[in-house]
């Protein structure tokens, strides 16, 4: 099958450049999945499967077709996405309606439209696994080339996410740092009060915080944050 050699390169020069202070993990997915549409000969729809802890779902997609049988992949347990993203392997389906395999999944393919499909499974860190899925309106739609292809395009495409959802992941633990250290600080604020109120040690202070977050059935941080503000009010 025919395709543009100068087109796949651009496209994953466009992976390595993703800037990735300028979008989060879901704008990634969303940009390999557009590009592997783009770029892939003989794909209709593309879809992402992402497995964490187990669960998985399709958080990027260029087709509702694609994602309704995604979907049922995950309803049933079964199908080539999950196998692609399982082992790391290619899972091709040539001709929907002559394939049997996956509890009639790839019979409901043929019914909605898609001939043939390509998964190309997509390590992104330890915990998390996933697959590219390309699907075709032809049986027949890919070719060896097409696969290479689509297999060079996934070892790109897992280098962005991988880095994606490091980058996320660090930014959402900075998130919590500064949030506990808020936290922290607004405590130590509300523990001074009391202190200097009953003339009591820091220990006995952060004892009445925790006793009065307990009573009331509310985050010590909260409990501490309303002894300052009314402080400050006073």
């Amino acid at each position: 099958m025919a395709h543009d050699p100068a087109g796949s390169a651009a496209a994953l020069a466009e992976l390595g450049r993703i800037k990735l202070g300028e979008t989060d993990l879901n704008g990634v997915l969303a940009t390999v999945a557009g590009l592997a549409r783009r770029t892939l000969p003989g794909a209709a729809q593309v879809s992402i499967t992402l497995i964490r802890d187990g669960a998985a779902c399709t958080p990027a997609h260029t087709g509702e077709i694609a994602l309704r049988l995604d979907e049922r992949q995950y309803a049933r347990d079964a199908g080539p996405g999950l196998e692609a993203a399982a082992e790391t392997t290619t899972v091709h389906v040539t001709d929907t309606a002559a394939d049997e395999r996956w509890d009639g999944w790839p019979a409901a393919a043929a019914e909605a439209g898609m001939g043939s499909m390509l998964s190309v499974g997509l390590p992104i860190v330890e915990n998390v696994s996933g697959a590219l899925n390309i699907y075709g309106t032809a049986a027949h739609a890919f070719d060896d080339a097409a696969i290479a292809l689509a297999q060079t395009f996934v070892r790109y495409a897992a280098v962005a996410l991988a880095n994606a959802h490091l980058y996320d992941t660090t930014a959402t633990l900075a998130g919590h740092m500064q949030a506990a250290m808020e936290s922290r600080a607004v405590i130590e604020q509300a523990k001074g009060i009391i202190m200097g109120e009953r003339r009591c040690t820091a220990d006995e202070a952060f004892a009445i915080l925790t006793r009065v977050s307990q009573d009331t059935n509310r985050k010590l941080r909260d409990v501490a944050a309303a002894l300052v503000e009314r402080t400050q009010r006073g």
